[in-house]
């Protein structure tokens, strides 16, 4: 049976049963729960000054409104972080590799935001929809564009975690398949292939860290908008 490269993206299955909760559910498994302690063990000493660090960054330009938000944001930034990186040890699945996955986390919270705006606001969130100063003749073209980009957005956040982290696994797939394949025939390069392979994995650790804040940073600027 040949195997496509894309083999790799489909929801793996048990008995007919899918797989994908297990996936979900073992991130949040992995971090130890914090104690009632004054001083803690290193790990969670760590985890704790992470959180505290990435909350504070990406907080620091919301109001106390959007404060209520710190929560969600950052266990939404370390589910990210957590299955991307687990995604890329040998013989696991990511999840977000997966268009609908990441969409039905995209679309509740872009329409989270765009809601608390128009209750909130109204007048300032319909008034995003049409820049100041803008010609009486182009007024009906930019509030049709306008309306179209505010309903790209959660596509786009889709896409791009799905795109960027499938375009990854895809290298990583060919240039290991290129070692296998050369290594019998011409071994010199397949050593500087398998040192490019690499280095390849190490900025695929980095894409799935990047691309995880990204996530979570652009939510955070869609918030800024509305509270």
């Amino acid at each position: 049976m040949v195997m496509s490269f894309f083999d790799q993206f489909a929801s793996p299955s048990y008995m007919g049963i899918p797989l994908i909760a297990i996936a979900i559910s073992l991130p949040w498994i992995l971090y130890p729960t914090p104690s009632s302690r004054w001083i803690n063990n290193r790990l969670l000493t760590l985890q704790g000054w992470f959180i505290n660090r990435f909350t504070n960054q990406l907080l620091l330009p919301l109001n106390m409104g959007g404060h209520k938000w710190a929560l969600l944001l950052a266990s939404l930034m370390i589910f990210l972080i957590t299955t991307n990186m687990l995604g890329l040890l040998p013989y696991t699945f990511t999840p977000t590799t997966q268009l609908s996955l990441n969409m039905g986390l995209a679309v509740p919270l872009w329409l989270a935001t765009v809601i608390i705006g128009m209750r909130n606001q109204p007048t300032a969130a319909l008034g995003h929809l049409l820049p100041e100063g803008t010609p009486i003749p182009l007024i009906p073209v930019l509030i049709v564009i306008e309306t179209i980009s505010l309903f790209i957005r959660p596509l786009a956040l889709g896409v791009r975690l799905t795109a960027n982290l499938t375009a990854g696994h895809l290298l990583i797939q060919l240039i290991a398949t290129a070692v296998f394949v050369l290594l019998p025939i011409m071994p010199t390069v397949a050593i500087l292939t398998a040192a490019v392979l690499f280095l390849l994995t190490l900025l695929e650790v980095a894409v799935a860290m990047i691309q995880a804040y990204v996530f979570v940073l652009l939510l955070s600027l869609y918030l800024q908008e509305n509270v």
